[in-house]
């Protein structure tokens, strides 16, 4: 079995405007850092289009409406000060959701050992009722909820690399012990969520690192912390918000991760999910925007899925 990349010209379309982060050539950046030999053997899909029913897995049909409703017709709208949206922001979310959602089908089939989404927009900061950080819909979570739906499994874990703390991911899942959140980010930053403290019901591990915090840090956060709760927790499924702006070229924030450490990442997290979830593992693009280092840490990322 090998490895599965899941996007669509359409996430091109979502357009926030030229001075925004957010942009859509972040994925022609990952794009250009998946080719020659060593990618070959990547096979790549269209990601479908979510339907709303399964956007309720998370999100509230009100809030849905609310969301779509503010999508403009031409120009732009915004949701907050940071989440702005145009003309194909609709297709382009819903996009992303039925990426995140159609990686687990291929993994619980059996068509792929692991499975990369390259969305836009992100999804990690979209709580069940708020749109906020660039997100419009929790694509990881909904996922997350589709396999234990759709495919009756009974403990899914998502782990989150992102410099920013996924409140949106640890909202919907902090009274579920059936669902499992651990996540490294650098505190204190947006969003101001994720202190060790924040536990759930003993679901949530939340690890904050400190500004100028590189790869030993974070390979020590993974090894005394996420990993062994993840293990001890047992995963039937392993789904990763695969957010690159810690990387140490990123200018949103102040962590010094290299490609090494997204890589590494990668691995351990493999390595748990051969453990407990028969090798299945289902990531999705979150932040990086910075493009040359997104470019060589989203292509680290996805050659450790495919080795």
């Amino acid at each position: 079995m090998t490895t599965i990349l899941f996007s669509h010209a359409d996430c091109l379309e979502h357009d926030p405007g030229s001075q925004h982060p957010d942009l859509p050539s972040r994925l022609k950046a990952i794009e250009s850092g998946l080719t020659g030999d060593e990618f070959a053997d990547l096979l790549r899909r269209e990601a479908p289009m979510a339907d709303l029913k399964t956007l309720e897995l998370v999100h509230p049909p009100a809030h849905i409406e609310r969301v779509l409703y503010t999508i403009p017709e031409r120009g732009r709208a915004s949701i907050d000060a940071d989440t702005t949206v145009s003309k194909g922001s609709r297709v382009a979310a819903l996009r992303g959701v039925g990426a995140v959602c159609a990686g687990v089908d291929a993994v619980i089939a059996g068509e792929a050992r692991n499975v990369f989404c390259a969305i836009r927009p992100p999804g990690h900061h979209a709580e069940p009722r708020r749109s906020m950080g660039f997100c419009l819909f929790s694509n990881i979570a909904i996922g997350a909820l589709h396999a234990r739906r759709n495919h009756g499994l009974a403990r899914v874990a998502v782990v989150d690399f992102d410099v920013h703390h996924g409140n949106g991911t640890q909202a919907v899942f902090e009274e579920d012990e059936t669902l499992f959140y651990g996540s490294t980010h650098q505190m204190p930053l947006y969003p101001g969520t994720g202190a060790a403290s924040e536990c759930g019901v003993g679901n949530i591990v939340n690890v904050p690192l400190r500004p100028g915090d590189g790869g030993p840090e974070f390979r020590t956060a993974m090894e005394k912390k996420i990993l062994p709760a993840l293990d001890a927790f047992a995963p039937e499924m392993v789904l990763v918000s695969a957010g690159f702006d810690a990387h140490r070229c990123d200018p949103l924030a102040g962590l010094e991760l290299e490609d090494s450490d997204f890589a590494y990442a990668t691995k351990r997290l493999m390595d748990i999910a051969a453990r407990h979830a028969k090798g299945r593992l289902v990531s999705a693009l979150e932040g990086g925007y910075d493009h040359a280092s997104l470019r060589s840490a989203s292509a680290a990322h996805v050659r450790a899925l495919m080795a």
